[in-house]
């Protein structure tokens, strides 16, 4: 194949959100699957395999798919079944759970999920039965820091808008919602459509209930909508408190679980 249409071929594979590598059959592959195109994540797995022994391409190969959106995520897990790779990294809950639809043989070793057991990942933290394993990278007191650290700026703060998604497991946002109200905070929940977030309509509804502060769950859709939901935030002179992977998006605060290091460590597990 000339050196042209090589690179046409990469340009086509990463397009549809898949890259290649290690495609020897006497080498281990590993499948890594994400909600959308993270580099960040996909760098901290590799650099986890690294320090582990694992070079790309000589001792182990992985194959990458990332969805452009959450629906079509199943159908990237059904294509790395199909590959038959030796285990499968999903990074989140919703990828993690279209993999165990699609098989029950291949090992899953899932990261950055919530509540696995809650979510139906795992049977127990102690012991999670099937063929699934992974890290949380969620600490239960995150939420009430993430309060806390708004009320100390904001003295009279009485009511938060919520921004969640509306696909994502509810664990985080209860999470969230009883933190506030053992702070004595009133909540607006704002569930997102990540292929229609319509941040216009939720900031106007956030206007309605005369909220004081906004709060940015670190979830699939609220990633995607993360800079707008800041700039409308910054418009509406609302400050606002992000999940920590969220930082770049700007506003007042960012506190939270340092989710690129969760992917990292469940290098370990694969």
């Amino acid at each position: 194949m000339n050196r042209t249409a090589a690179m046409s071929e990469l340009a086509q594979t990463r397009r549809a959100g898949r890259t290649r590598s290690g495609s020897d059959a006497n080498i281990p592959r590993v499948g890594l699957i994400l909600p959308g195109a993270r580099p960040v994540f996909v760098e901290a797995f590799r650099q986890g395999l690294g320090e582990l022994g694992y070079a790309e391409g000589q001792n182990i190969g992985i194959e990458i798919r990332f969805g452009q959106g959450l629906g079509q995520v199943p159908e990237l897990a059904a294509e790395l079944v199909g590959l038959n790779v030796d285990v499968i990294a999903a990074v989140g809950a919703i990828p993690a759970r279209a993999v165990q639809e699609a098989t029950t043989s291949i090992p899953i070793v899932f990261a950055m999920a919530v509540h696995p057991v809650e979510e139906g990942l795992v049977t127990s933290a102690e012991r999670p039965g099937g063929n699934s394993t992974g890290i949380t990278g969620f600490d239960p007191q995150q939420p009430k820091r993430q309060l806390e650290l708004l009320k100390q700026a904001i003295p009279q703060l009485d009511r938060v808008a919520i921004f969640g998604d509306l696909a994502a497991a509810k664990g985080l946002l209860r999470a969230t919602s009883a933190a506030a109200e053992a702070l004595g905070l009133r909540c607006q929940i704002l569930l997102l459509n990540e292929l229609a977030p319509d941040i216009e309509g939720k900031f106007a509804a956030i206007k309605n209930e005369r909220a004081d502060a906004v709060v940015v769950l670190q979830e699939p859709a609220t990633f995607c909508s993360r800079k707008r939901i800041a700039e409308m935030a910054a418009a509406y002179r609302l400050p606002t408190m992000f999940g920590a992977e969220l930082a770049d998006a700007g506003g007042l605060f960012a506190y939270g679980t340092n989710l690129t290091e969760a992917v990292r460590r469940a290098s370990g597990y694969v």
